[in-house]
């Protein structure tokens, strides 16, 4: 068996569980009980100064 038929062969199987896995891991803790505030929260992103643009210096004190 060659080398390339030996890592193909990985890949198709060992990798692909290992991915797979981590998909899982990835909806799984994106769904989480408790993170539903957080998705909220970050979702109303885009419409928090809906009415009037946001001032320089509210912006400075929401990066620190």
């Amino acid at each position: 068996m060659d080398f390339y038929s030996l890592l193909r062969e990985f890949a198709d199987s060992w990798v692909l569980l290992a991915l797979a896995g981590f998909f899982l891991a990835v909806v799984i803790w994106a769904f989480r009980p408790g993170s539903r505030a957080i998705h909220k929260d970050e979702a109303g992103i885009p419409f928090r100064h809906e009415d009037r643009p946001a001032r320089d210096d509210s912006a400075k004190e929401a990066r620190k």
